[in-house]
C-alpha cells in the first residue's frame, strides 16, 4: 500500500470534472466518438435513453419485501449516469438539468437505508458521479443540497459503519467492493467542498479494499460465480478509474494477486452458447461488462476488449463507461481451450471458441462462500449450440430465509437441485470444501478430478468426481464413492431443458432439432428415470426443465460404487471409452 494513502487527497486535481474524466479528456472523448462508427452508435443509443429520461419524473423510494430500496438506488444510478453522460457528450444543459433534478429528489429522501448498506453505496455513487459531471449547470444552493446529502446521508453512515467494523466493511466478497467503492466515489466527488469528511471516508475505503481484492487470488476467479464477478468487478473498475483520474494513483490496489488476469474468468466461464457457467446465486445470462474494456487498458490485455466486443449486446442499456474505456478490438488471437481457476476450484474445458463447440464447466469450491449453493462437483455442458446440462441458478431472494436458516431447504440452493451425486437424498455438508486434485490439458484429452470427500463425509469414506473431454468430441463424467454402512442409495442426476427419450442404456436429449446421446457406461443395467424439478410453491416451478436420475442401491458388503456416464453430440462419431479408475487417468493421458 502506498504511504500516500494516509493523506489520499493531497494530489487531488483542482477542477471538476475529475471522476472517470477530466476537462481535457471530455474533449478527447467527443472527438474519438465522432471518428468511430462503433462509438457513434453507442452514443446515439445513450442519448436516446437520456431523451426518454427527460420525460420521466424521478421515482420515490420503494422498499421491497426484504425491506431494501436497492432497486431505487440502481434506478437513480443508471438514470443519473445516463443523463450526466449525455451532457458530457453533447454539452446540452437539458440533460444536466434533469440529472440535477434526480439528484435533488434523492437528496430529499429521509434515508438511503443503511440497514441494507448496498442501497446507500449505490445511491452515493449515483450522486457522486452526477455532482462531479454537472457542476457547470448547478446553482450554489443545488451544490450545497446535493453535496450535503452525499456527506450526511451517504458518507456519515459509511464512516460510522467502518468505525464500528460492521460486517459489510470487513468481508471479502462483493459487499466490500460495492460499499467501499460506491462511497469512495462519493467521497472523491465532494473532496473540495468537504475535505475533512471526504478524506476520512476515502482512507477507510483504501484501507478495507485489499481484503476484497485478496479474493481474486491467485488467478482472477470469483467464488461467488460469474454474475457476482461482474457486479464486483464493475465497481472495482469504476472506483479505481476514479482514483486515477482524480488523484493520479489507485494506491497499488489494482496490483492485487490475480486481478490482472481476472478477465480470463469471464472468458472461460462463458459457454459457446453465450450462457455462463452460472454456479451460485446467478442467472446464466451474460450481460455486457464495460469493465472488460477497462481491464484491457489497465493491464495491456487487448484480447479482453476483443472478446467482449465479439459478444456485445448492442440492444442493451448503453453505459457511458463503454465509451470512456472502449478500444478498437484486435484481431482474434488463439486462446487456451482449458482453464483451472485455483481457490474457486473451477475448471472449464472446450473443443473450440466457436458457437458450436463442446464445452463443460465443472466445479469444486467451498459451500460456505457468499451466495454459494450446495453444489460441489456440479457441471454444465454445451454442444451443437445448445445447453444440454443446465444450472437453475438462484431462486427469488424474497423467499423466507433464502439468506438464512431455510436456505438449504430450497430446491435451487440445495444438493437436490444440482448436477451432483446425492447419498440417501441428503444435502452435502454446508461447511465442506472440495479441491481439484488433478488437472490435465492436452489436445486429445483434458480432464479434472475433484475430491468431494468433505461434501459427503457423513455417509461416505471418500468420494471423487472426474470430468474428462475425450478427443474434444465427448465428455465423460465419472464418480467413485466409498459409502459408509449407513448409506443405502446413491442418486446420480443432472438437470436439462431438453426433451429426453430413455433407451435403456441411457437417453437421447433433443432440443431445437439437435440431439445429444447420454450413455451409462457403469454400472451395468443402470437406467435413467425422469424426475420433476418442480418443488412446492412459492419456489420457482422451473418450467421447461426436468431431471434425469440414476437411483442406485449401494450393494451390501461392497460399499464402493463407480458411476460413469458419457455425453456425446449425436452424429459426431465420438468413440466409447474404456472405463478405468480415476487413479489411472493421469497415466492414460500421458
Amino acid at each position: 500500500m502506498s504511504p500516500d494513502s494516509n493523506k489520499p487527497l493531497k494530489t487531488l486535481t483542482l477542477r471538476h470534472p475529475y471522476l472517470l474524466v477530466t476537462p481535457d479528456s471530455v474533449q478527447d472523448l467527443r472527438q474519438r466518438v465522432e471518428s468511430c462508427d462503433e462509438l457513434r452508435t453507442i452514443k446515439a443509443g445513450l442519448v436516446a435513453q437520456a431523451d426518454a429520461l427527460l420525460e420521466r419524473e424521478p421515482p420515490q423510494p420503494r422498499f421491497d419485501v426484504r425491506h431494501t430500496m436497492l432497486g431505487t438506488s440502481r434506478r437513480y444510478l443508471w438514470s443519473i449516469r445516463t443523463l450526466a453522460g449525455a451532457y458530457l457528450l453533447t454539452d446540452q444543459e437539458s440533460y444536466a438539468r434533469r440529472a440535477i433534478r434526480f439528484m435533488l429528489t434523492a437528496a430529499g429522501f429521509s434515508t438511503w437505508n443503511p440497514s441494507h448498506f448496498l442501497d446507500v453505496a449505490e445511491m452515493t455513487h449515483a450522486l457522486g458521479i452526477g455532482y462531479d459531471w454537472t457542476q457547470p449547470c448547478m446553482s450554489d444552493d443545488e451544490r450545497d443540497v446535493i453535496g450535503g446529502a452525499i456527506v450526511e446521508t451517504g458518507l456519515g453512515p459509511y464512516i460510522d459503519g467502518c468505525e464500528q467494523e460492521v460486517w459489510w466493511s470487513v468481508v471479502e466478497h462483493n459487499w466490500n467492493q460495492v460499499c467501499h467503492g460506491g462511497c469512495g466515489i462519493g467521497a472523491l466527488a465532494v473532496a473540495h467542498e468537504h475535505r475533512g469528511v471526504a478524506e476520512r471516508a476515502l482512507r477507510f475505503a483504501i484501507e478495507h479494499y485489499p481484503t476484497a481484492m485478496a479474493s481474486y487470488g491467485p488467478d482472477g476467479a470469483c467464488g461467488e460465480g460469474p454474475m457476482y464477478w461482474q457486479y464486483a468487478t464493475g465497481y472495482i473498475a469504476a472506483f479505481f478509474a476514479c482514483l486515477e483520474s482524480a488523484l493520479g494513483t489507485d494506491f497499488g490496489l489494482s496490483e492485487a494477486e490475480g486481478f490482472s488476469k481476472t478477465g480470463e474468468f469471464r472468458l472461460h466461464t462463458t459457454g459457446p452458447v453465450g450462457r455462463s457457467f452460472n454456479f451460485a446465486d446467478a442467472t446464466s445470462r451474460v450481460a455486457n461488462a464495460p469493465a472488460m474494456f477497462w481491464l484491457a487498458r489497465r493491464f495491456g490485455r487487448p484480447a479482453y476488449a476483443g472478446w467482449e466486443w465479439e459478444r456485445w449486446d448492442h440492444d442493451a442499456h448503453k453505459d457511458i463507461a463503454t465509451l470512456l474505456w472502449w478500444q478498437q478490438p484486435p484481431a482474434r488471437a488463439p486462446r487456451p481451450l482449458d482453464a483451472y481457476f485455483r481457490g474457486a476450484e473451477v475448471v472449464c474445458l472446450r473443443s473450440g471458441w466457436d458457437g458450436d463447440a463442446l464445452y463443460v464447466g465443472f466445479k469444486g469450491g467451498d459451500n460456505k462462500v457468499n451466495h454459494g449453493h450446495l453444489d460441489l462437483g456440479s457441471f454444465v455442458l454445451d454442444a451443437h449450440g445448445v445447453r444440454w446440462v443446465a444450472d437453475l441458478g438462484a431462486d427469488a431472494y424474497s423467499l423466507p430465509g433464502w439468506f438464512g436458516d431455510l436456505r438449504w431447504t430450497y430446491f435451487r440452493a440445495n444438493t437436490e437441485g444440482h448436477n451432483v451425486v446425492a447419498l440417501d437424498g441428503r444435502n452435502q455438508d454446508p461447511e465442506a470444501v472440495a479441491r481439484i486434485e488433478s488437472f490435465h490439458s492436452s489436445p486429445e484429452r483434458a480432464y479434472a478430478i475433484c475430491d468431494l470427500g468433505e461434501a459427503y463425509a457423513d455417509a461416505a469414506e471418500g468420494a471423487r468426481r472426474g470430468v474428462m473431454m475425450l478427443n474434444r468430441a465427448a465428455v465423460l463424467v465419472q464418480d467413485e464413492v466409498e459409502a459408509k454402512d449407513a448409506a443405502g442409495e446413491l442418486t446420480w442426476s443432472f438437470i436439462t431443458e431438453s426433451e429426453a427419450e430413455l433407451d435403456g442404456e441411457g437417453a437421447v436429449l433433443s432440443q431445437g432439432g439437435k440431439r445429444l446421446e447420454v450413455k451409462v457406461l457403469e454400472p451395468a443395467g443402470a437406467a435413467f428415470e425422469v424426475l420433476s424439478t418442480s418443488p412446492p410453491p412459492p419456489q420457482n416451478q422451473n418450467e421447461g426443465t426436468r431431471k434425469l436420475a440414476l437411483r442406485l442401491p449401494i450393494p451390501e458388503g461392497r460399499r464402493a460404487l463407480r458411476v460413469a456416464v458419457l455425453f456425446r453430440p449425436a452424429g459426431r462419431g465420438a468413440p466409447e471409452p474404456e472405463v478405468i479408475p480415476l487413479s489411472e487417468w493421469a497415466a492414460a493421458a500421458s
